[in-house]
């Protein structure tokens, strides 16, 4: 039985992955984690969504240690989540450490049930700008999971290469558009569906549906291209 770890928040992102994952493996199981973010109804809409849409298991993992550790706009409620970058080049959004704690734990979590892979939204072509969503940054820790547990994992990226155009056409593919579009939470304001439509996630979230739906065709075409190419 080939079994699976989706890291899920409950996004558009993650939500897509999780719809991929359940069509290719026998056993999905999600882990979400609470770390004070800015909207506590996330981790409502990731309990939601996961049991709608039938995983094998879903945990919670409380790690509330980051908040603590990581000022950001995501973890403060005094800081308004801004179009500018701070003087590190980096927009004020970014959770320093946060996917190296959350592919570590995901990790830990893979080898106690014996999945063989951890399945990521991350994405380098239409990141915010924050460097652990990288390809390389996940090449890299992934080599460290296998090496520091001296088990084989993939840590599997399908939106790596996407646009977010593409990533809608991929929800699209499994007919399940409307159900992304309408269910999970994306905003940074905490809205679900297509959001507030003024943070820079609803920006990007809404350039690509736009996208998508005016030239569905082409957009499809270039991500069964990237399919075809194992970039997908």
């Amino acid at each position: 039985m080939r079994k699976a770890v989706v890291v899920f928040s409950g996004g558009q992102d993650s939500t897509t992955c999780l719809i991929q994952a359940l069509a290719n493996y026998d056993e999905v199981h999600c882990i979400t984690f609470d770390y004070g973010q800015r909207h506590k109804l996330e981790i409502e809409v990731a309990q939601s969504v996961a049991k709608d849409l039938g995983v094998a298991a879903h945990k919670v993992m409380d790690v509330g240690l980051l908040n603590e550790l990581a000022i950001s706009s995501l973890t403060r409620d005094n800081i308004a989540v801004s179009h500018e970058l701070q003087e590190n080049g980096l927009p004020n959004s970014f959770v320093p450490g946060r996917n190296i704690l959350f592919l570590t734990l995901a990790g830990i979590y893979a080898y106690q049930i014996g999945a063989e892979a951890v399945i990521t939204g991350v994405c380098e072509t239409d990141f915010s700008g924050y460097p652990d969503c990288r390809d390389e940054f996940v090449k890299s820790i992934n080599q460290s999971l296998v090496l520091g547990m001296d088990r084989p994992l993939a840590i599997e990226t399908p939106l790596m290469w996407l646009n977010k155009a593409e990533t809608w056409a991929l929800a699209d593919q499994y007919s399940k558009l409307d159900y992304v579009r309408q269910q999970t939470l994306t905003c940074y304001n905490g809205i679900i569906g297509d959001g507030c439509g003024d943070c820079p996630s609803c920006d990007l979230r809404r350039a690509g549906l736009e996208d998508y739906l005016s030239n569905k065709k082409s957009v499809m075409a270039e991500l069964e291209a990237k399919q075809a190419k194992g970039n997908a």
